[in-house]
Order: C-alpha cells, then sequence, then structure tokens
C-alpha cells in the first residue's frame, strides 16, 4: 500500500468521521441503543487511525527538521538532530505498519455476539469429559473479557461431562476471538480411570456462530414447525410434568433445534428459534465461502468442524494450534479461562498475513 492510498484513505475516514458525529448528535438517536453501539464502535476506529496518522506526520516533520539541523556548525546541536532523525528513521516503518493494519477492512461479522455449540466427539466419556472443561474455560474466558454468557441448553453426560452445551455470549466484538475456537479441538491425557497410565486422544467439536438478527435471516412463519415434548435428564427420566420442551423444525432445509432447559414452553420457543436463526446465518456464510475460489479463501481455514485446529497436551502442558504453528505452554492458564494467551498472537499473525495479500494485490 502507497503512502498516496495510505492518505486517501485518511483523508476519506476524516470526512466520515464528521458525518458520524452529526448522526451521533441526533436529538432521536437516543431511542435507538444499537444505532448507538454500532456508529460509536465505527467512530473510535476511525480516531484511532488518525491518532496514527497525526503521528506519522509529526515523525515526518521531525525527520524533516533535524535533517537541517545536520548543517550546523555546532557538534552537540548535530548530535542531538542525529539521535532524533535516528528515533524517527526507527518510528517511522512500525507506524506505517500499524495504520496499514487498521485500514485492512473488517469483518463485519466481528462486533457481533455468538452461539457456541460444544460436543463431544472421539473418545467417549474422556471426550465428555473435556468437552465439560472447556464450557468452563469459556466461562471464565467470558468473566475476564466482561462478557456475559447465557446457557441455551445442556445435556449432562457420564462422570460430569456433558453430551453438549448450546450457549450465547455477549460483549464488545465478541465473534472477533470466539470465531478462532471453531473446529476440532484434540485432547492428549491420561484418563483419571486409566490405571497403566496410558495417555487417550479424544476430540470434541467447537461451532461458533455470530448470532444472527432478524434483519440477517428472515423466519417465515410459514417455514416453521413446533413440536412440544416433555423435558428429560440423564438417562431420558422425565423432570417436568408439563411439555414445556420445544423442537423448531426449519421446513425449506431440514434443521431443527430441540430445547429444553427453561421450564417455560414460551422461553424454549424463543430460544430454540435464536440458536435456529443463527444456524441458518452460519450454513448461507459457508455456501457463499464454497463459491470462492481456493486462492481467495482464508489463509486460517474455514472453521469447519470437521478442521482439527488445536491440540491439548496435557503431559507437556502444551496448546498448539495447528492453523498459526503456534505453541502455548501454558495448558493451565488456558484452562482457566485465560484465551487471550492464543488469541492475542493469532490475531497478530492473521492481521500480518492479510496485510501480506493486501500488499500482494497492490503490486498486482
Amino acid at each position: 500500500m502507497k503512502d498516496e492510498d495510505i492518505a486517501s484513505h485518511v483523508s476519506a475516514l476524516a470526512s466520515r468521521l464528521e458525518g458520524l458525529k452529526s448522526q451521533l448528535s441526533a436529538p432521536d438517536i437516543y431511542s435507538r441503543p444499537a444505532e448507538i453501539k454500532k456508529l460509536s464502535r465505527e467512530s473510535q476506529r476511525i480516531e484511532a487511525i488518525l491518532r496514527l496518522d497525526s503521528r506519522i506526520k509529526s515523525a515526518i516533520r521531525t525527520l524533516s527538521e533535524n535533517r537541517g539541523l545536520l548543517k550546523e556548525d555546532d557538534p552537540e546541536i548535530r548530535a542531538m538532530a542525529q539521535k532524533e532523525i535516528e528515533a524517527a528513521e526507527a518510528e517511522i516503518p512500525d507506524l506505517r505498519e500499524q495504520i496499514m493494519l487498521a485500514l485492512l477492512p473488517q469483518d463485519e461479522k466481528d462486533s457481533k455476539d455468538v452461539i457456541v455449540e460444544i460436543r463431544p466427539a472421539a473418545g467417549g466419556d474422556e471426550a465428555g469429559l473435556f468437552a465439560s472443561e472447556i464450557f468452563r474455560a469459556f466461562r471464565n474466558y467470558s468473566e475476564r473479557k466482561g462478557w456475559k454468557l447465557e446457557t441455551l441448553d445442556l445435556s449432562s453426560g457420564a462422570r460430569g461431562g456433558i453430551k453438549e452445551a448450546i450457549f450465547s455470549i455477549s460483549g464488545d466484538n465478541v465473534f472477533s476471538r470466539m470465531k478462532f475456537e471453531s473446529g476440532v479441538h484434540r485432547v492428549q491425557r491420561v484418563p483419571e480411570t486409566e490405571t497403566s497410565g496410558r495417555i487417550h486422544t479424544s476430540t470434541i467439536t467447537v461451532a461458533v456462530m455470530p448470532e444472527a438478527e432478524e434483519v440477517d435471516i428472515e423466519l417465515k412463519p410459514s417455514d416453521l414447525k413446533f413440536d412440544v415434548f416433555r423435558s428429560s435428564g440423564p438417562g431420558g427420566q422425565s423432570v417436568n410434568t408439563t411439555d414445556s420442551a420445544v423442537r423448531a423444525t426449519h421446513i425449506p432445509t431440514g434443521l431443527s433445534v430441540a430445547c429444553q432447559i427453561e421450564k417455560s414452553q414460551h422461553r424454549n420457543k424463543e430460544t430454540a428459534i435464536r440458536i435456529l436463526r443463527s444456524r441458518l446465518l452460519s450454513m448461507k456464510q459457508e455456501e457463499e465461502q464454497t463459491k470462492m475460489s481456493e486462492a481467495k479463501r482464508s489463509q486460517i481455514g474455514t472453521g469447519e468442524r470437521s478442521e482439527k485446529i488445536r491440540t491439548y497436551n496435557f503431559p507437556q502442558s502444551r496448546i498448539t494450534d495447528h492453523r498459526f504453528n503456534l505453541s502455548v505452554f501454558k495448558i493451565e492458564e488456558v484452562m482457566e479461562g485465560n484465551f487471550d494467551l492464543l488469541h492475542e498472537p493469532i490475531i497478530q499473525e492473521e492481521r500480518k498475513r492479510r496485510l501480506a495479500e493486501a500488499i500482494s494485490r497492490h503490486q498486482n
């Protein structure tokens, strides 16, 4: 990306910021909190870019002024100017990289809340236990980030494990980080029931979907079918004397969601629709992605559940993210909810890859 391209982008953003400020000062804006949140987030991003641009311009001025001072007779002035020049020359490339990264197109889904589904895959009871531990880790991570986690559906398994957990996470830019959790998670460790000390390998699937709003996916009443039944506990035993559980089916696609966590049939119906809408949005996005050429696909993978994205090796206290060739030797901290140990380097690597792609496109 050339300097004139950066200058053009920054100029356009400065004009955009004025328009945003005008919108945010409109008298009726307070009746639309969702719009305030969206406009404020965009304003903050643009202001951060403009601050970077200001720092670059300041460093360039410093460079120019001090080069002029190199002609002075006083050796102390020349030495001071040389130090300022070296500092500016070191700072400018870093600032340019930062502003180019900030100017990269934003994924419109990054600001969305998410619905997450966790299920055991291979490994029997051990997979169910690990699914339960990952669910707990995500709950702790949400607390660390100031996000709100709401359990939408939960099925218990054997020995304290789970058969399925479906939950939502809401907060600032949740999808921008949680999207890196979508895929197959593999665990290698010695199960508590293993007497010979042999290491077992188990897997779970994690699906992270941006939570769909009505504007994203329209659900026509004629396309929906609802069935009600009694909710059941472990082993199929009845835990409710009324038909409060609800199964929602999207007739055109055959997608079906059952929800029984609430005692209210109405609440279970709302939750089932909420999950169904997000699954349909995820399906739509995957279909759009498959239409893209292989060359244009994201280098971090599609996030499909069939992908093995990460391995948790407990004997070595190592977590390896296979998409980014990244290893972290702090498995206990991550399992306590400190996913930033993984997400921060992942985000930096993803940005570098996107920047390299952007530069390559401009050069071609």
